[in-house]
């Protein structure tokens, strides 16, 4: 009994660490106990998993709080999954399975820091010509900020708790900062827009809008709300950090202050005006009149050229164009495959590559859903986004049940690839106003986010009854 406690309470441990769907963390524990023949009780609450133990000879509890913080590692929960079905199965004893999943806890990542690093660089500079209309001069430095962004996690944030509550905050003020002057030079080479926005696509709050829509559906309205609101706030912080570095630069350079003020007039079409029209020569005999006059801009816009907040003139040279229809249909692969090696799937044997495939393909797939319906749904981010969800939470859930495959671990990837692409149609994260914008799009994104996921699990649930209690298994 004593090693099935020990079993139970490390892992509880594994699946906080390895960041485990959290809507299932609870249902894997109570299941396993029960399997195991173990009187407890559980309760889940944000990073903490709280264990009660019940004797019922001496009428007593014991009570253990596991409480750890971790990121998502795919392959190591993949591993921790296994452990858990061998245990359920009889295959191996709790003691066994304890001290595999110990091992486990200990083992580094299975890629080094200078390797995520570098998967940091090609995410950002991948996403910057395909989501925020970045040219291949701007791609080069939303990558280099991406990678000492990830440095700085990696080696200073990790080793300093005061540094690292303000850590994402502050390199974000400083793209931006860095962002705006190499915009304002007159040489017009770089987007400030596509430079600042894809440099921090990497700490954008995807995968706990994801957790948090799951916790929501599940009925977990303690940690569901309390995620949601976390991931929204987060995102306000980076966008007004965005904004912060691009005034203070603005502060010291006033020509380029009133420049764009002058381009954010010259591209408004029109203007309203209320007064009266009086007729200055006798011999008219128009009647003095009182009312609301528009005045159109009879010269020609530049809005025409701007590609998602980047001024692209179509006489420039190739290397300062946004990137052509057809390059999406590589760069989205690569995208998506460089995503999960970010989030630590292995690629060692078959069944990992086999994995790896499926999550390139839904997250494919659902950015060829978002592309659709923002062609034919334009300026609804929200819509747009629950599409792309839907179709993730059906070939997600279909995958799961055809292959007894994850369906959760097969959808995070598509659903990661979703808050950047919603972003950009939303407006993206930078703002020519104020960084406050940034929340009521983000709030966009996630509330057709988790819509999408509501309705697919419902539509699998009327063909598939046998995990009804099971929403989007593990």
């Amino acid at each position: 009994m004593l090693n099935r406690h020990e079993f139970l309470r490390v892992l509880a441990k594994a699946l906080l660490t390895f960041s485990a769907p959290s809507h299932r963390i609870e249902t894997q524990l109570v299941f396993a106990a029960k399997t195991l023949n173990v009187p407890a009780e559980f309760s889940r609450l944000p990073s903490i998993v709280i264990i009660s133990f019940i004797d019922d000879e001496t009428h007593t509890s014991e009570t253990h709080f596991v409480k750890c913080g971790g990121r998502l590692q795919l392959g190591r929960l993949h591993e921790v999954h296994e452990i858990y079905k061998d245990v359920l199965h009889d295959s191996i004893k709790a003691n066994e399975a304890t001290v595999r999943l110990k091992a486990l806890l200990a083992q580094p990542p299975i890629y080094a820091d200078w390797q995520r690093c570098w998967l940091a660089f090609f995410l950002s500079a991948l996403i910057c010509p395909l989501a925020f209309g970045g040219s291949f001069i701007d791609l080069w430095l939303a990558g280099i900020g991406a990678m000492a962004l990830c440095w700085v996690q990696l080696k200073v944030a990790s080793q300093n708790v005061v540094t690292a509550n303000v850590v994402e905050i502050t390199v974000a003020i400083l793209m931006s900062l860095v962002a705006r002057g190499l915009s304002s030079t007159k040489a017009e080479f770089f987007c400030y827009t596509a430079i600042s926005s894809s440099s921090i696509i990497g700490i954008l709050p995807g995968f706990l809008i994801l957790t948090s829509s799951l916790e929501l559906g599940s009925k977990n309205i303690l940690c569901g709300s309390v995620k949601m609101v976390y991931a929204l706030i987060y995102t306000l912080f980076l966008g007004i950090g965005l904004q912060i570095g691009s005034d203070l630069y603005l502060l010291f350079d006033s020509r380029e202050s009133h420049y764009l003020q002058q381009v954010a007039n010259n591209l408004t079409g029109t203007v309203k005006m209320m007064g009266s029209f009086i007729a200055d020569n006798d011999t008219q005999t128009v009647l003095p009149l009182s009312s609301t006059f528009v005045f159109t801009n009879a010269i020609p816009s530049k809005a025409s050229y701007i590609v998602l907040g980047c001024f692209r003139p179509p006489n420039d040279p190739w290397y300062l164009r946004s990137a052509p229809f057809w390059a999406q249909f590589f760069i989205v692969p690569v995208f998506s495959m460089l995503s999960s090696l970010a989030n630590l799937q292995p690629i060692s044997d078959w069944k990992s590559r086999r994995n790896l495939l499926v999550m390139v393909v839904i997250s494919c797939a659902s950015f060829a859903t978002n592309k659709v319906a923002n062609h034919y749904i334009f300026n609804h981010s929200d819509v747009v986004s629950a599409i792309g969800a839907f179709t993730i939470g059906i070939l997600g859930n279909i995958w799961a049940r055809s292959s007894g495959g994850s369906a959760f671990a097969s959808m995070v990837i598509g659903v990661l690839f979703l808050v950047p692409s919603g972003l950009s149609q939303a407006g993206g994260i930078t703002t020519n106003t104020n960084g406050i914008d940034v929340g009521t799009s983000m709030i966009s994104v996630s509330i057709g986010i988790t819509v999408g996921l509501f309705m697919s699990q419902a539509l699998i649930h009327c063909f598939d009854h046998s995990k009804l209690g099971l929403a989007f298994s593990f």
